[in-house]
């Protein structure tokens, strides 16, 4: 495990890992996006009045939630080209990382909308407002102090769930340190590495979290 050779070896094809690591950044970015404004939407619209809808986004919320990411990855990959509709590597992660992550999401912000006192809501109803006013100016800035901490916490958690993408061959940075690692036996070094890229993204996101849940807690 510590022979300097292997070592020497992995930093000299550093450039296999460091463009593992620019799509797993690009992926969970781009994910993030899209998965914070599929959970507002839906955090939304389980808040308001319409039943239908509200079923609709609960088995959503219910199916993502208890179902195995890599499952949904796969189905993505192999199953929709079946049905015409094909999707790259990437896209297959995209849509994954935000569905499933989105629907942790989702209930997250319901839970800070629902926790905001509903004579605020009743107030803004008796000034006119509709609903969507009311969610975007009044309430969901205060949700925002309440919901942050949580989602800091699952943007964590999706960029661990990328590693998912190398069941694909997404070329993610699991991907690619299982490939070089399978080429070279250098299976301890290349892990340990690719642990130590991990924690370097998902370390200080984990603390920002836990000083936004103390600040939280002392508001």
């Amino acid at each position: 495990m510590f022979e300097l050779y292997r070592w020497k070896e992995l930093f000299q094809n550093w450039f296999v890992f460091a463009e593992g690591f620019g799509i797993t950044v690009a992926l969970s970015a781009v994910s993030l996006a899209a998965m914070l404004i599929l959970s507002i939407v839906v955090g939304l619209v389980r808040c308001s009045g319409n039943r239908v809808l509200k079923g609709i986004m609960l088995a959503y919320i219910n199916f993502f939630q208890n179902t195995p990411l890599v499952i949904q990855i796969l189905f993505m990959y192999n199953v929709l080209p079946r049905a015409g509709i094909v999707l790259s590597p990437f896209a297959c992660g995209v849509f994954g990382l935000s569905l499933y992550t989105g629907a942790f999401g989702a209930s997250i912000i319901e839970a800070a909308i629902n926790a905001v006192p509903k004579g605020q809501k009743e107030a803004a109803y008796s000034q006119g407002m509709d609903y969507i006013q009311t969610m975007f100016i009044i309430v969901l800035p205060q949700a925002v102090r309440t919901a942050l901490p949580p989602l800091a916490n699952q943007c964590v958690n999706m960029i661990k769930n990328s590693s998912a993408l190398a069941f694909v061959a997404g070329g993610d940075l699991m991907y690619r340190a299982d490939s070089w690692a399978s080429d070279t036996l250098y299976y301890p070094q290349s892990f340990i590495f690719t642990g130590l890229l991990y924690l370097s993204l998902c370390l200080p996101l984990s603390k920002w979290a836990e000083r936004l849940e103390k600040k939280a807690v002392r508001v």
